[in-house]
């Protein structure tokens, strides 16, 4: 199999993270897709990434399909419920991860596209950022003082934590969410230091 994928994004660690932990190797073919010349169309229509492509040619994309494939071809270290709430409430976990992301990055690109600053919505950027804020106090409140996201062992409910908090600390440090929400502060510290964390740091 190959991922496609950038060391910058962070759905693209998610689905990294998710392989490690999962003990299955894949090829990782790293894509710009800003740049004029990029070819991930030929593979995702929508020109994103990640994208991973099976052995027999057929693709999948969407950080979640992925996951949610990885998680499916071995029994090591199963990060997903099979089946009924315990599913959907690991689920939620993800998407709420994804939320703050989905926000941080347009916030992101507002800043990013508007020639010398100009023609930037702080009415829009401000609105993400309330996003941010209101998805990070719901982990930490959901996370509590329990030693792991969901039901006292790993799952895809951190994987999903430490990489959007650590997307924040590579993007947004700003935003110092450590002195706000210091059991989140000590969960990421426990996630940095597995190897599949480890592994997969995003560019400094």
């Amino acid at each position: 199999m190959k991922l496609i994928g950038s060391l910058a994004s962070p759905y693209v660690r998610k689905t990294r993270i998710a392989f490690h932990e999962k003990k299955i190797e894949l090829q990782f073919i790293l894509e710009d897709v800003w740049s004029a010349s990029t070819q991930i169309g030929a593979n995702n229509p929508l020109g994103k990434v990640p994208c991973l492509i099976l052995e027999d040619g057929v693709s999948l994309f969407d950080s979640r399909v992925i996951v949610e494939y990885a998680d499916g071809l071995s029994p090591v270290g199963h990060l997903i419920p099979s089946v009924g709430k315990e599913k959907a409430v690991v689920k939620t976990w993800e998407a709420l991860g994804d939320g703050i992301l989905d926000a941080a990055i347009l916030v992101r690109l507002e800043k990013a596209w508007a020639p010398r600053g100009e023609n930037i919505s702080q009415a829009w950027i401000d609105r993400q950022l309330d996003k941010i804020q209101s998805g990070l106090r719901a982990l930490s409140e959901d996370l509590g003082a329990n030693p792991w996201c969901f039901n006292n062992h790993f799952t895809l409910a951190d994987i999903s934590v430490g990489v959007t908090l650590g997307y924040l600390l590579f993007r947004f440090p700003e935003i110092k969410w450590q002195e706000s929400f210091p059991n989140l502060a000590q969960h990421y510290e426990k996630l940095s230091q597995r190897p599949s964390f480890i592994d997969t740091p995003h560019p400094v």
